[in-house]
């Protein structure tokens, strides 16, 4: 698969919504409240993991990937299973996938991670210019405002 770019890791984030968990100063169903939407996308497009649910700890978390972009229409926002990227990656230029784990058994959500795929992050000529011309032409503007 096309290597990931610009990735964002929310494990602190969620180290600290369980933290405020754990205090009481947040309820279970403050973070408990997946909507049957997500929890469908778990069953029909996510990725078991061998990771226990924090709050539960009877079931394991799924993993749902949400893809985002212009190139993506109609697409955009909807889940993805994960053997699917790599033929995206190849296909469109660029496109935000979020990562989503879901507990089926008590409704725990959370981010786990973002980040970009596709073609645009590769450089297909030596010297690193890269065609700009679905983004608006913003890399090529930000290269000649730097000389």
């Amino acid at each position: 698969m096309r290597t990931q770019r610009q990735v964002v890791d929310y494990s602190l984030q969620k180290r600290a919504v369980l933290r405020e968990l754990l205090a009481g100063r947040v309820g279970t169903y403050d973070v408990c409240d997946a909507s049957p939407y997500l929890k469908n996308a778990a069953r029909f497009h996510g990725e078991p993991t061998d990771r226990r649910c924090p709050i539960c700890r009877s079931e394991n978390l799924t993993n749902v990937h949400y893809i985002y972009g212009d190139e993506l229409k109609q697409s955009a926002g909807q889940a993805r299973t994960l053997t699917e990227l790599p033929v995206l990656a190849m296909t469109l230029r660029e496109f935000q996938v979020f990562v989503v784990e879901v507990c089926l058994g008590c409704d725990w959500n959370h981010l786990v991670e973002q980040y970009l795929l596709g073609r645009d992050g590769l450089s297909s000529d030596g010297d690193g210019e890269q065609d700009t011309a679905g983004a608006g032409g913003t890399g090529r503007r930000r290269r000649e405002a730097q000389r």
